[in-house]
């Protein structure tokens, strides 16, 4: 790949779309299932928990906007986090299992990408963790829409 087509490539796109997202997420998903530390969070699961993931991530990265026009968007994502009280060790776990499924899904491992991957799950892990802390409204995080991520 050129860097000129880098540069104007969305995130969405580099990451193979919608699939190459799914497969990041039905990787990773088993996995924070299985996992002890995690497993409190996350219960038995829900049979939506990766279509909703994939179109949230999706959205985040540069491609349509289904979360948002079809499931409640931002806000819908903060209600999940209420009450959940994630601690650090948590929030940490998450994102190794998260990086650890982008290997073994075949995710690109270029430097700029995986750069701009954990810097998303760095923002997005600590929006999760303030607000499942959050005790009123004015405890949430600022953020009231889904972000848009980019090189």
């Amino acid at each position: 790949m050129t860097a000129d087509r880098n540069t104007t490539e969305s995130l969405f796109e580099h990451v193979g779309g919608r699939e190459g997202l799914h497969r990041l997420v039905a990787t990773w998903y088993p996995r924070v299932l299985a996992d002890p530390l995690l497993h409190p969070l996350f219960g038995a699961g829900s049979p939506s928990h990766i279509d909703h993931l994939t179109d949230f991530l999706a959205e985040v990265f540069g491609g349509p906007t289904t979360y948002t026009d079809e499931l409640g968007g931002f806000p819908a994502l903060l209600e999940v986090h209420r009450g959940k009280q994630i601690s650090e060790e948590q929030r940490q776990r998450f994102v190794d299992l998260f990086l650890t499924a982008a290997d073994d899904a075949g995710l690109p491992s270029d430097t700029r990408f995986r750069t701009s991957l954990r810097d998303y799950l760095r923002f997005g892990t600590e929006v999760a963790v303030q607000n499942s802390h959050a005790t009123d409204d004015v405890d949430l995080h600022p953020c009231q829409e889904v972000p848009r991520w980019d090189w």
